[in-house]
């Protein structure tokens, strides 16, 4: 490493002092606590002047005044690097870096403390700033409080954050132009009812991507030129490969989230002090690379990005990302998924005790009613979607309860969602309000909540934003037969009333939940669907991508149709973490029946995949197989007992040997979780892709482009058609008639979504919808091997839509 110019930081005594003295006034200003704490948490944490050259700092610390911290005993630790730091080194096995250690007193005006400091550094895209934490003497020792609000964790959450200068980051974005524009292009945007700002259109069509498994590098950065190198083939006029047209074909991306995580207690830590004195520190450093799917998030550092996702450690690669998306031909928006509906247990140990209302489904459940927790995480939000997203997926909104004293019952906080709604961005200069999309299947965790739920009720509330569909929510098996026959229910909603629903069957969740069912159960629910595939991956990857249901969805349905780039790809997926060291083996177990739908022997064989396994001296897929479902049976039996569990799986005739112990089994389930990692990347799927099947998904998902209106209900009570046949007869046949609002175009839709061949033409389905004309029909679209007749057969999973001009 070379050598960097250094300057010992000072505190600036008069930034500080204005510091504090609008602190003051701003809590003079208001009497409610709420109204001034969201102004007051608009400056925690570290924020950077370019021009000045001067930084400031602010941390929220009532836990000093409960414990009785003298402000002469707390200062503010700076850690800058003494040589230039190479982040590409410590993703090869580790790196020691020796760090200046400054430390500045600071003010504290009520619960809070702040300083202004000259002469540090701060990050940029070329270079890492300085390190930086709160410090504090107790009776026991020195302690340490880190950021909440921090923008760059390059080392995790658990480690001290960077001073990054954003300001300039937003400056230097490729997309300015973008943001410019919007507001004042029709088709983009929409005035917002309320106070005039531009609020962001929902997409015609979007597709999930989780970015730690979509390209080989599984990095933002790698997702960034992928989509760039696309870019430029569609302005070149270039023919794409069957692997790119997975991912093209959308206006929205819908990013999984790529927040800072937990991380497991029993992994060494990526920052590790090796020692120093008052003038330094010696720390010891790895590159992040937790398995994680996204969701078990410390809160701690939202407004950061996971840097096991950042190949340089630096927060530009997802701004990077986005600009290449709004960069497309025909640009794409960004959508995150936002996920403060929870925090992981290890929040405790990052987060002062305010920020929990007690324990929660998902480990902690946050005290939304605080009125400073509830600034901050709106903060939080806010920093977050000024990267530059269009839209926010708030996760799981029904999760966003507080505990009512006089109903002595928990009650859904829809104050706090209609209060993330209000979150305005601004990136590039432009301020605009995002698309709204809610995840909310109140009353869950009822049990009967998938019948109880009306998946509208924050559409009720905020008529601008759209929901999860009771399609698209967690558990839809349509592996198994008269999934859609005994949905028809549910998609019959999605028909009447569902414009403002994403749809679709394929997201991380519903192909999790599909790799969850036990295929060979012949009692208490539907068998697997024999028209489908062959054997059971091959039944599970069409489930999730056939012509039928994504001509439905895209053809004919209401709503914003949705894909996941895995189904697309029809490449394996699980539920992958290995962050958790108290429930990894249960994890694994849930996933013993991954193998039936997704593994085949010989891609068991080939020497890339189940590396770790294979290790472990599982030599075949059939053996891996039985001691899963041995492995899963004992968590069941034992209530999760490891040490009872290793002495059951001992007695049983299986590679890891007769004496396993509880350490045995986490060495197992951190190597399968690595190998599923490794198996799901996407890379390894691009020489399988079908040339046919990935080329008429892209027409579908233009066909929807073409054809905007189609996101409006069924005119059922006009002259619009929608219905299934009866009697099915062995065949689940899905028919529709839709006409575009200046009437210059009609469609006629006609899908066999499970079951024996079926025939279909305009003549025989007037059967069905009597009105429908049935001359001057041509064919607009069919599936592959569709033969187009004036009766055409329809197998199983197999659609066709015909169009006229009236």
């Amino acid at each position: 490493m070379s050598q960097v110019t250094y300057t010992q930081p000072t505190r600036d005594d008069a930034a500080t002092a204005d510091l504090v003295e609008w602190h003051e006034a701003r809590v003079a200003e208001h009497d409610d606590d709420f109204a001034a704490a969201k102004e007051l948490v608009t400056r925690l944490g570290a924020h950077y002047d370019p021009d000045s050259g001067v930084a400031t700092f602010g941390f929220w610390t009532p836990e000093l005044l409960d414990e009785g911290v003298s402000v002469e005993d707390v200062a503010l630790e700076l850690l800058t690097p003494t040589e230039k730091l190479d982040y590409e080194a410590a993703d090869e096995g580790g790196l020691e870096v020796d760090l200046h250690r400054d430390r500045l007193p600071v003010e504290r005006a009520g619960e809070y403390h702040w300083v202004a400091v000259e002469n540090v550094r701060a990050g940029t895209r070329d270079k890492f700033g300085a390190f930086y934490r709160l410090v504090y003497e107790t009776d026991e020792g020195e302690e340490t409080l880190t950021d909440p609000l921090a923008y760059s964790t390059p080392f995790g959450a658990f480690a001290p954050p960077e001073l990054y200068d954003w300001e300039s980051l937003d400056v230097s974005r490729a997309d300015r132009e973008y943001f410019e524009q919007l507001g004042t292009e029709e088709e983009r945007v929409s005035t917002s009812e309320d106070d005039g700002l531009p609020r962001v259109d929902p997409a015609n069509a979007m597709v999930e991507i989780h970015p730690g498994t979509a390209t080989g590098d599984g990095t933002l950065g790698g997702l960034a030129r992928q989509y760039e190198s696309i870019g430029d083939k569609l302005e070149a006029g270039e023919d794409l490969t069957p692997a790119e047209r997975n991912f093209v074909g959308y206006d929205g991306i819908q990013l999984m989230p790529v927040e800072p995580l937990t991380e497991n207690r029993e992994f060494e830590d990526y920052w590790r002090e090796q020692g120093g004195d008052e003038e330094g520190l010696t720390v010891g450093l790895d590159r992040p690379d937790m398995i994680n799917w996204g969701y078990d998030i410390v809160v701690s550092a939202y407004s950061a990005t996971n840097p096991g996702v950042l190949e340089t450690g630096r927060p530009d690669e997802l701004v990077d990302f986005i600009a290449a998306c709004h960069n497309q031909p025909e640009p794409i928006k960004v959508v995150f998924d936002v996920a403060l509906g929870h925090a992981d247990n290890r929040g405790a140990e990052l987060l002062n005790d305010r920020y929990f209302e007690g324990p929660g489904m998902y480990g902690k459940h946050l005290h939304y009613q605080h009125p400073t927790v509830r600034a901050i995480l709106l903060e939080l939000q806010r920093r977050r979607m000024d990267y530059g997203a269009d839209g926010i997926r708030v996760d799981g909104a029904q999760d966003f309860t507080y505990y009512d004293l006089e109903l002595e019952e928990n009650v859904h906080d829809d104050e706090f969602l209609a209060e993330m709604d209000r979150v305005t961005q601004e990136v590039a200069g432009t301020e605009y309000r995002p698309w709204m999309i809610y995840e909310d299947g109140r009353p869950w965790p009822r049990e009967d909540w998938e019948l109880a739920s009306s998946y509208r009720a924050l559409i009720d509330q905020h008529p601008h934003s759209f929901q999860w569909s009771p399609i698209t929510f967690a558990h839809n098996t349509p592996a198994l037969l008269t999934f859609w026959a005994t949905k028809w229910w549910r998609v019959k909603e999605v028909c009447e009333f569902g414009s403002q629903w994403l749809t679709g069957v394929a997201n991380h969740d519903t192909i999790r939940r599909g790799t969850q069912i036990d295929p060979t159960v012949e009692f208490n629910q539907s068998p697997v669907n024999p028209y489908l595939g062959e054997d059971y991956p091959e039944t599970l990857d069409a489930a999730y991508n056939n012509p039928a249901s994504s001509m439905f969805f895209y053809c004919f349905a209401p709503g914003v149709p949705m894909d996941f780039v895995h189904a697309n790809m029809r490449a394996p997926w699980g539920f992958i973490r290995d962050t958790d060291s108290i429930w990894n083996v249960k994890v694994v177990s849930d996933e013993s029946k991954f193998i039936y739908w997704q593994v085949h022997d010989e891609q068991f064989q080939r020497p890339e995949h189940f590396r770790r396994i294979k290790d472990l001296g599982f030599a075949d897929r059939a053996e891996l197989l039985t001691f899963m479902n041995a492995l899963s049976a004992a968590v069941k039996s034992t209530d999760y007992d490891l040490d009872v569990m290793a002495d059951m799986l001992s007695a049983m005739d299986q590679p890891l040997g007769d004496d396993l112990s509880a350490e045995d089994l986490e060495e197992y389930a951190y190597a399968w979780m690595q190998d599923i990692h490794d198996f799901a990347n996407l890379a390894h799927w691009h020489d399988s892709q079908d040339d046919e099947r990935t080329a008429f998904d892209l027409a579908v998902r233009r066909f929807r482009q073409e054809r905007p209106w189609l996101r409006g209900d069924v005119d059922f009570e006009g002259e619009e058609y929608y219905g299934y046949r009866h009697p099915t007869e062995g065949t689940v046949l899905y028919y529709g008639f839709r006409v575009s609002p200046t009437g210059d175009e009609q469609l006629l839709f006609a899908a066999n979504m499970e079951g024996v061949p079926v025939e279909v033409s305009p003549e025989l389905l007037r059967e069905e919808m009597p009105s429908i004309p049935t001359d001057g029909w041509e064919v607009a679209l069919a599936a592959p091997d569709v033969r187009e007749g004036e009766e055409v057969e329809l197998d199983n999973a197999q659609g066709i839509v015909w169009r006229r001009e009236p």
